[in-house]
């Protein structure tokens, strides 16, 4: 019998995931967009409930967030032309109702409302004055709904006066659906928009509740249910996810496992920044994979032989020594990256592993060190591979896409042009397959600014592809456990080996 030299399996025993477990879409965290959403309306009212039922539903929620969240005082109802100023309508008559003191102000002229929204205008029964700056003089309680989530162009004239003077009196603002200026599908503010501490949406929240401006402009979301049967989004089939648990099986150890079934990750190491390879070293071997091997170059061999004595180290002085070590079809995963070094070895590296079509994450050194040429890197992706950038990164891969209107978009067209799944690293991660699939990761606290985390980022996703998950569901849950292990820390002082000793109880909560 032929062992092998790292350890007692049997070569020719199954030794590696034979088949990649992926992402496992949830209606619970769909995210819709703007036209998606129309669609769940439209499918709601074909269905037998009326517009006019799911808009007094969405402005009694609104009324509910403000009763819960603020004791009674003044509040100032800003309502727009169109149907986010009817959910504007019906929020003051509850209020109204329930005895606090509302004042409604209106953009535009009454008599232009239509549809659903002048059903709502015409069952107010107070005063509708115009909508000023004037009347934010005593900073009330602002219900701001003005503008719904699909903005086409950007906020000027009196509403973006009352806009900048909300945000100069701090006034606490209640937004409806989203704050005036947040458009829903790309997240990007359209001129201006307010601060709100509560954001009130329907159904389902939209990409850019999430993005890096609605984190900041949102505040506390709430999702209210209005009435729309869940059964539409069979109809819409969503295309993005709010990134939890669910949506990616970790896999769970069996009695008959051996290493190699847990997967083999190879690391490419560089000869200066050792660090960066064992932190993802560690972060493979601590998200499950069976082995990890750090390939070194010959100068750099002592000091990974001297670290940490889990890691496997080889010598792989240039592209081609790292060549031979993927004909060893056992090691059915490689990270190339990490402190490696803008080189010709790296770049060859990359070349050799894709060549194998196993699984590869590209990070850093790697992903850089083809910048001016991606169209190089991109001819050769043919099996599974995940780029983990940041967004300097970014620019320098895909530089004609710096343009597109918003992180998710910029994601998901690089994905198909290059045909990897791409990690858009940020307190907004976005991860997009080529099949235009999403999810967006907002689990993820400040203090993961710090060298290194990215590096343990990186060996978490390789871990996970190592162990079968696919470049999308791997790069799902190394985002979401790389923050919770980042929470669990709870003091400041966080650094990125802290991260790798918090995944244990990070991996518990995502598989409880």
């Amino acid at each position: 019998m032929i062992l092998d030299v790292a350890g007692s399996n049997p070569v020719g025993r199954p030794n590696r995931p034979s088949t990649m477990v992926d992402l496992t879409p949830r209606d619970e965290a769909a995210l819709l967009t703007c036209a998606e959403m129309a669609a769940a309306d439209s499918a709601a009212i074909a269905a037998g409930t009326p517009g006019s039922a799911l808009m007094e539903a969405a402005g009694s929620a609104v009324a509910a967030a403000v009763v819960e969240r603020y004791p009674r005082r003044p509040v100032l109802v800003l309502c727009g032309p169109g149907n986010n100023g009817g959910d504007g309508f019906v929020a003051a008559r509850r209020l109204q109702v329930a005895a606090w003191p509302v004042r409604l102000a209106l953009l535009g002229e009454i008599g232009r409302l239509k549809g659903d929204a002048a059903w709502a205008a015409g069952r107010w029964q107070g005063k509708t004055e115009p909508a000023s700056p004037d009347l934010l003089a005593e900073r009330p309680l602002v219900i701001d709904a003005l503008f719904g989530a699909g903005l086409a162009r950007p906020i000027d004239g009196e509403a973006a006066r009352l806009i900048e003077r909300m945000n100069q009196l701090a006034c606490p603002v209640v937004a409806v659906d989203v704050p005036s200026g947040l458009h829903g599908d790309t997240g990007e503010v359209m001129g201006c928009a307010p601060k709100a501490e509560v954001t009130v949406t329907f159904f389902r929240a939209k990409p850019g509740h999430y993005s890096l401006d609605g984190l900041r402009l949102c505040g506390e979301l709430k999702i209210a249910d209005i009435g729309i049967p869940e059964s539409v989004l069979k109809t819409i089939h969503p295309s993005a996810w709010r990134n939890e648990p669910s949506l990616w099986p970790l896999r769970r150890p069996g009695r008959a496992d051996h290493k190699y079934a847990r997967g083999h990750l190879t690391i490419l190491g560089g000869a200066i920044a050792t660090g960066a390879a064992r932190l993802a070293a560690l972060a493979g071997r601590r998200s499950g994979a069976g082995l990890v091997t750090i390939a070194s170059p010959g100068e750099a061999m002592l000091v990974y032989q001297e670290a940490e004595p889990g890691n496997l180290v080889v010598a792989a002085d240039d592209g081609e020594a790292f060549a031979r070590l993927t004909a060893d079809e056992r090691r059915n995963a490689f990270l190339i990256g990490p402190g490696c070094g803008v080189s010709a070895r790296t770049r060859d590296a990359v070349l050799a592993a894709l060549a194998t079509r196993r699984s590869l994450l590209l990070d850093a050194d790697a992903i850089t060190v083809f910048a001016g040429r991606p169209g190089e890197l991109f001819a050769a992706i043919a099996g599974p591979v995940l780029l983990t950038p940041h967004e300097g990164e970014f620019r320098r891969l895909f530089p004609d896409l710096a343009a597109a209107p918003g992180k998710l978009e910029r994601a998901r067209r690089a994905a198909r042009l290059s045909g990897a799944t791409v990690l858009l690293k940020g307190p907004d991660t976005v991860i997009a397959a080529p099949d235009g699939r999403a999810v967006i990761n907002v689990h993820a606290p400040a203090s993961l600014a710090t060298a290194g985390a990215g590096d343990v980022l990186a060996g978490i996703a390789g871990g996970l592809m190592a162990q079968g998950l696919s470049p999308l569901a791997a790069g799902a849950a190394a985002a979401w456990l790389h923050g919770e292990s980042a929470y669990r820390f709870e003091k400041p002082g966080m650094i990125a080996e802290d991260l790798i000793a918090g995944l244990p109880e990070a991996f518990a909560t995502a598989m409880n």
